[in-house]
């Protein structure tokens, strides 16, 4: 009798489980990127429906896995309509609140959303702010995380400011992986084996499975991690 639930509760939890992750692709990266309350209460909602799918051996599957159809269909439903009306938008996720003003707080805006002083000061020390004054714009964004502009005089200078000359700084590319060669991304950058090769003995390194990770960034640089680094002991520095 044992085993029999338990193989029950397997096939149930597999169900609940490629079941979710197929949800999960349906829906998209927006139920993480941008975590609003009605997310966070979905995603609550559809995880303790899939639990039960799994654990609750005293009813069938099929009636969890409509809930969780159902839940999900009117999710995906709802996120069509933000996409295409602006109010299906504002009504489920809400919008962004403008909390300080030309440095002034807004205070009839932070009441009507329940937002406290104390929460504001907490979201600016978030982002090493620890004095108000030095705040232009605030903007409490719709995920509950704040945005913030800070004053001209205390943003940190740039190279453009000082009219200096930057070179370009693009993304690395990735040439080895786990001590395997991503063959694409040479050919890419119109390199090939032997180059690969040399460059790898002048980082002494004698067979590509040695190496963790090799990249080339826009300046022509290689960077090489190697599995087994030689690192200086504690120890050794005392001597």
């Amino acid at each position: 009798m044992l085993i029999s639930e338990v193989y029950v509760e397997v096939v149930r939890a597999a169900i609940g489980f490629f079941t979710l992750l197929i949800f999960t692709r349906v829906l998209g990266k927006q139920q993480v990127s941008e975590l609003t309350v009605f997310d966070y209460i979905l995603g609550i909602t559809i995880g303790s429906t899939a639990s039960s799918l799994t654990t609750d051996l005293t009813s069938s599957v099929l009636p969890h896995w409509v809930g969780l159809l159902t839940w999900v269909g009117f999710a995906f439903l709802m996120q069509l309509a933000s996409v295409k009306w602006r109010k299906a938008s504002k009504l489920v996720d809400g919008e962004p609140s403008v909390v300080i003003m030309n440095g002034m707080i807004m205070e009839d805006t932070m009441r009507k959303m329940r937002y406290t002083v104390s929460d504001l000061l907490e979201q600016l020390r978030s982002k090493d702010i620890f004095d108000i004054k030095q705040v232009e714009f605030a903007v409490l964004e719709r995920s509950g995380e704040i945005s913030v502009l800070k004053k001209s005089q205390y943003q940190p200078v740039t190279p453009n400011d000082l009219n200096l000359n930057t070179k370009y700084d693009g993304l690395q590319t990735v040439i080895i992986y786990d001590g395997k060669v991503l063959e694409q991304n040479l050919k890419h950058l119109n390199l090939d084996r032997v180059w690969l090769q040399s460059e790898l003995t002048r980082h002494g390194v004698s067979d590509v499975s040695q190496v963790l990770l090799a990249s080339l960034d826009t300046q022509g640089t290689l960077y090489v991690d190697k599995y087994r680094d030689h690192l200086v002991k504690l120890n050794d520095l005392s001597d």
